[in-house]
């Protein structure tokens, strides 16, 4: 199968409140994106079990993400939408992963120690695992580009490894079947925009969250106009006015956070926020993103609870997205095989 050149992947958990973080530091690309690359997006459902999901909440917010993904403006028709479970090439290469990739690699991620804490004994297995199911979902594509934030870059670093890795131990191989010197990609990623990493409106030293206590820590998308103006006035600030500079910022996260967002709402650049409201005071800089927000996530939050009342469509989206993500996945496994050695009855004469 001839290798692509721009594709990207990506995927986005069914956990539920999916955010302002979310919108702006994923999803906005996502559709971008789609001018340039062909795009294959995911609602990661095997991602979410790591930790227990109630059933039926899981099945709802499967459909959720799809609906936001929708609402936000990726089109389902030219691009793959779907979701992991699926798709069964993800679970079946990231076992094989599992056997390239070195304990001493998965010791080293960082997310596993922040989301196990002291109590790692007690995590699951799938939690551990987690990166070498992310590098199946990328490589499973064969994917070129992955548009991630700064706290998945590590992550992306161990897809890359694995790749080469596999690349190095089954190079006669991979060589003896045709399919040149290389068969894994080395994605690269897309890190971009000025507020990839969008954080608590309540504190701005802590990354925005859906596990968070507080909902005025964020700005759901299924937010009313109301509640978004609300959260908004209320985020915490300094009693500093906003400096004419970006250096000004330094030191000062909460004014850092709410300038990036209006910069990444506004599509323009944090220099360009401070000069029109440099020197003034946080009320009328809080108003003005107030009406940015409700005007860019109005019509997104309406047009999600729109589709969420219609679960049939949503389902009839992700079961196509999933065949078409099959042909795609199904020969690259395949292929996979046949490199390693797997006898595959299909293929005996």
């Amino acid at each position: 199968m001839k290798a692509p050149t721009h594709r990207v992947f990506s995927g986005v958990q069914p956990t539920g409140n999916l955010h302002l973080g979310n919108y702006l530091g994923a999803i906005t690309r996502f559709v971008t994106l789609q001018d340039e690359f062909e795009c294959i997006y995911c609602v990661v459902d095997l991602h979410a079990v790591t930790v227990w999901q109630d059933p039926a909440d899981l099945a709802r917010t499967t459909r959720e993400v799809t609906a936001a993904f929708i609402a936000c403006g990726i089109d389902p028709k030219k691009h793959i939408v779907f979701n992991q479970s699926q798709v069964v090439q993800h679970a079946e290469l990231a076992w094989l992963f599992n056997c390239i990739a070195r304990m001493g690699w998965l010791n080293r991620m960082t997310q596993f120690k922040e989301k196990a804490g002291k109590h790692k004994e007690n995590a699951s297995v799938g939690l551990f695992a987690y990166p070498n199911l992310m590098a199946a979902d990328i490589l499973a594509y064969r994917a070129t580009h992955v548009p991630v934030g700064e706290d998945q870059k590590q992550h992306l670093e161990l897809t890359r490894d694995i790749a080469q890795k596999f690349n190095i131990d089954y190079a006669k191989s991979i060589d003896s079947h045709g399919f040149g010197e290389t068969y894994f990609p080395l994605p690269e990623p897309l890190i971009q925009g000025p507020a990839t990493r969008v954080m608590s409106l309540r504190d701005g030293t802590k990354k925005m969250s859906k596990s968070d206590p507080s909902d005025y820590s964020r700005i759901n998308l299924t937010d009313d106009a109301d509640a978004v103006a609300l959260k908004v006035r209320k985020a915490k600030t300094d009693p500093e006015p906003l400096p004419s500079e970006a250096e000004g910022l330094a030191k000062r996260p909460e004014a850092e956070n709410l300038v990036g967002i209006y910069a990444a709402l506004a599509d323009t650049t944090k220099e360009e926020i401070l000069r029109q409201f440099g020197g003034g005071q946080f009320s009328a800089f809080k108003q003005a993103l107030a009406d940015l927000a409700v005007e860019r996530l109005g019509p997104i939050g309406a047009e999600m609870n729109r589709l969420v009342k219609d679960p049939a469509y949503i389902d009839q989206v992700l079961h196509d997205g999933a065949e078409k993500a099959r042909l795609i996945a199904g020969p690259v496994l395949h292929d996979v095989k046949t490199i390693m050695g797997f006898v595959q009855p299909r293929l005996l004469k």
